[in-house]
Parts: C-alpha cells; structure tokens; sequence
C-alpha cells in the first residue's frame, strides 16, 4: 500500500488499493499464523468499546490484538455509553492519552467518527447501524480464498436490503468491480441515491429468483438487528420470502457459496438443511474476522 490508513471506519472510505492491501495481509498472516515472531502490538493497549454486545467479534479482535503482542481493555454499553452523558469528544481525548487504539461497536456512524476526530488514535468500525466493515472484508476474502477472485463474481444478497452488511457490501461493490444484486421487499431496498453513490454494478429487487439466477455466491443476514427488535413481527411478515432455502440455491450456480454473518436465526433467514449443508463454507468466513481484523490492525499500525 502506498498510503498509512489511519482508520477504518467504513469500505465507502476506503481505496480499491488499500482494501487489495488488506487482503494481501489478511492471506499472509493467515498462512503465518503461529508461524512468526512479529508483535506490532507489543506495549500497547487498545480498548475495546461495545455499544451493542457481540461474541465473534469481540471474541476476534481480542485474540487478534494479543497474537500481535498489544493487550485490551473491553468497555461494554455500562462502562462507556456512546451518545449518552459524558460529550463523545470528551471521552476520546480522555481516552486517547492512555490507550494507543480503539474498536468501537455501536449504533451511530457519526459516534464512530466523531471519536476518531477528537481521539486521534488509530479508530476501527466493529459496526454501526450503517456499516460493517470489517465483517464485509473478511466476507471478501472467504469468496477470494475459496473462488480465487472476486471481479467477476455475482453476489446475491437476499434479505434486509437497508442493513448494515447490505450498505457496506453496496460500496464493496463499487470499489472491487463485482456485480451485486439485492433481493427484499421494497421497504427493505436502499435508496436509488444511496446506490447511485456507491457506484458499481447493482442490480435492486423484489424478487428473489431474479437474483439468485446464476449467482457466484448467496448471502444473507438476521431480519432483526439489534436496536429494532419492536419492529420484528412486522419484519419477519414483510420479510418472509426473502430467505435462503434448498430452492434458492438451486437457481444460483451448481458451486455457489451460501454465506450468512451470523448468529443464524434458522426458519427465517435461511432453513436449517441448507445452513449445515454449507457450514463448512459459514465458518470459514467467521474464522476469516480473525485474519482479516489482523490485517487491519497491522496497515494502522504500520
């Protein structure tokens, strides 16, 4: 990479080349991984501030930041409340004089990137209700890894059309060249806008056939996420036909990946015969937050 990135808070801020420079890293450190020395991390301390409560990604970046020699602190929604008391650019630069970086999950993009300002300290999206970024990069380098490319992949995503992972995987298409087609109800489809400055090869729809015909790869995401839980009946009846079942997957190519970022919600999002019979492919992208989340630590720090 020809240029530091000094903070990862969403893939519409990134390059096409600094995103081809984490993924570069990802497949080193993964293929490394107990194989060297290198501590990047080594005397440094990075907080990790959680707004909304996670297991794999509190789980990888925890591990992460340890393989590469840093230790963590964890600040959870009673600890540290984003947007709430204290002025968030208070708490940055309290925090930025003791802590060398920051994994914040929470709900507001602009919390994020509010703290990133006034902190000055190497500042990473563990998710917004707008993005997801590091989950998408990791998605990226599982089809990658497994189909050798992605320019010339079509990604199908069936469900919440307006979710974080659907927004990030939007600018994802815009950056890398791959083609992405959207299945929801039309509730649940972005905004032209949105789409128009995302840029890429998109295709939005109502109909789940149309985007699953002849997919590289089918991936979808929980109906409810955290913060719209009052919203759920009305989801899970709007959203209905919009899930990944034995049936979608055989109108995607014979050799699709199905791809789901989990926690899976069986029934509704995807059914349960076709979530085992491609475990295999569900975890590897859940294993790959590791690597890629490295990797992200490792371009911030370097």
């Amino acid at each position: 990479m020809t240029t530091k990135i000094k903070h990862l808070l969403s893939i519409e801020q990134l390059s096409r080349s600094e995103i081809e420079g984490i993924l570069q890293r990802t497949a080193e450190l993964k293929s490394n991984r107990g194989k060297i020395s290198a501590q990047p991390l080594a005397g440094q301390t990075w907080a990790l501030i959680f707004s909304k409560p996670s297991t794999r990604t509190r789980v990888s970046f925890e591990v992460g930041i340890r393989e590469l020699g840093g230790e963590t602190i964890y600040l959870n929604a009673a600890d540290a409340q984003l947007g709430r008391g204290e002025l968030i650019k208070d708490t940055a630069r309290v925090l930025a004089r003791m802590i060398h970086g920051a994994v914040i999950r929470t709900y507001a993009q602009s919390d994020i990137e509010e703290f990133a300002e006034f902190s000055g300290v190497p500042t990473i999206n563990a998710l917004t209700d707008e993005e997801h970024p590091c989950q998408i990069l990791g998605d990226i380098f599982t089809i990658i890894e497994k189909r050798g490319q992605i320019e010339k992949t079509v990604v199908a995503y069936i469900g919440d059309g307006v979710s974080n992972t659907a927004r990030s995987w939007l600018f994802a298409a815009g950056k890398l060249g791959f083609e992405l087609r959207i299945a929801s109800h039309k509730k649940y489809l972005p905004k032209k806008k949105l789409v128009e400055r995302a840029g890429g090869r998109v295709t939005c729809t109502d109909d789940v056939a149309t985007a699953a015909k002849g997919a590289d790869v089918l991936y979808t995401d929980i109906w409810v996420s955290m913060g719209k839980e009052s919203e759920e009946a009305r989801r899970e009846a709007e959203l209905g036909p919009y899930w990944i079942n034995e049936s979608v997957v055989k109108i995607a190519k014979p050799d699709a990946l199905v791809m789901h970022c989990l926690p899976a919600h069986r029934g509704q999002e995807i059914d349960e015969k076709t979530f085992e019979n491609h475990a295999q492919t569900i975890f590897d992208q859940a294993e790959n937050r590791l690597h890629v989340q490295k990797a992200i630590l490792v371009e911030l720090v370097k």
